[in-house]
């Protein structure tokens, strides 16, 4: 295959991933917002968001004071954040849209009827009356390509890169809000796994809040099938993190890339393999106690370094190489 493809594929699929990740997030924020809570509490949420996609910089540029309408504004419409659910949804169909022989009828008829039913919810800002269900119609049209991409692609190289580009986009969210919301829930005590953590210990709050995070997640349900009691942290961390059934857990997405990377193997891909393989391997086998011991931050920020370096790496070997 063609590196240009093998490219256009990859990010096709990130992107559209990118989208719905980024309309979860901003769904379980808008239903956090609603419960009782200072006005300092709220802010530090809707701060979190753009930390999470690391827009905090870019979002101040723009905007002298942070508002929750300027900020769903900047993630869901704004052409000029290129993270923004518009930009990725644009991006993943220009992307579709070059390798259109590549993809199957079915695949690229998805991806465009998505951007073609983006556009007039945007322009009149249908959107921002009814959020929620805008939010629900973007997951839906994510599921939508997803299902149609393993219901009618060839299980070719095509495939197995479209894969790729999935399951790593995915790592990289679920790390990124984990790390961003256990910070925020101890305001920095993570680093050290405090007591409270250890014992699991649970109020009226905290249930909502780490509810919260399950359920941007799709992990709620899955969390009760698993646990059948209290909602802690260090469950959450172990069902998100280590669970290898859970298909959004950072373990899950790493048995995809792992898969999904052997089918594509090269003789200069050797040394990509082997650095995938470490990572995935030290997933395998890490405990929870063990992770919340060494601190969830310093944890998660090295598992989004090596997740970076492992897709430059993609890049290197398969791809256009990314610029300097």
């Amino acid at each position: 295959m063609l590196s240009s493809t093998a490219d256009h594929l990859y990010w096709m699929a990130r992107y559209t991933e990118r989208a719905e990740n980024t309309a979860r997030m901003l769904d379980v924020q808008i239903q956090a917002a609603l419960l009782p809570q200072s006005a300092q509490a709220m802010e530090r949420g809707w701060r979190a968001m753009l930390s999470i996609s690391e827009l905090d910089h870019a979002f101040e540029q723009r905007y002298p004071k942070l508002t929750p309408r300027d900020v769903l504004d900047f993630m869901a419409r704004d052409s000029d954040n290129p993270s923004s659910i518009a930009s990725c949804l644009r991006i993943a169909r220009e992307n579709a849209r070059a390798v259109r022989g590549t993809l199957t009828t079915e695949v690229w008829e998805t991806i465009n009827t998505t951007w073609l039913g983006l556009l007039p919810q945007l322009q009149n800002q249908l959107w921002m009356h009814d959020s929620g269900r805008f939010f629900e119609w973007v997951k839906h049209r994510s599921h939508l390509s997803h299902g149609v991409i393993v219901g009618t692609m060839l299980r070719d190289e095509a495939f197995y890169f479209l894969n790729l580009g999935t399951f790593l986009e995915r790592a990289d969210n679920t790390a990124r809000l984990l790390d961003v919301k256990f910070h925020e829930a101890g305001n920095g005590h993570d680093e050290d796994a405090g007591d409270a953590q250890a014992a699991g210990l649970e109020s009226t709050h905290d249930y909502y809040y780490w509810s919260a995070i399950l359920r941007s997640l799709s992990a709620f349900e899955n969390y009760r099938k698993a646990y059948r009691d209290a909602v802690t942290p260090a469950r959450v961390a172990e069902l998100l993190i280590l669970n290898p059934d859970m298909p959004r857990s950072l373990l899950t997405c790493m048995n995809e890339v792992m898969t999904n990377l052997r089918h594509v193997r090269s003789d200069a891909s050797a040394e990509t393999e082997r650095f995938a393989g470490k990572l995935h391997a030290q997933l395998s086998f890490d405990r929870v106690e063990d992770i919340l011991e060494q601190g969830m931050h310093a944890y998660l920020t090295r598992f989004l370094e090596q997740a970076y370096d492992l897709g430059n790496r993609l890049s290197h070997d398969f791809m256009v190489p990314l610029a300097a």
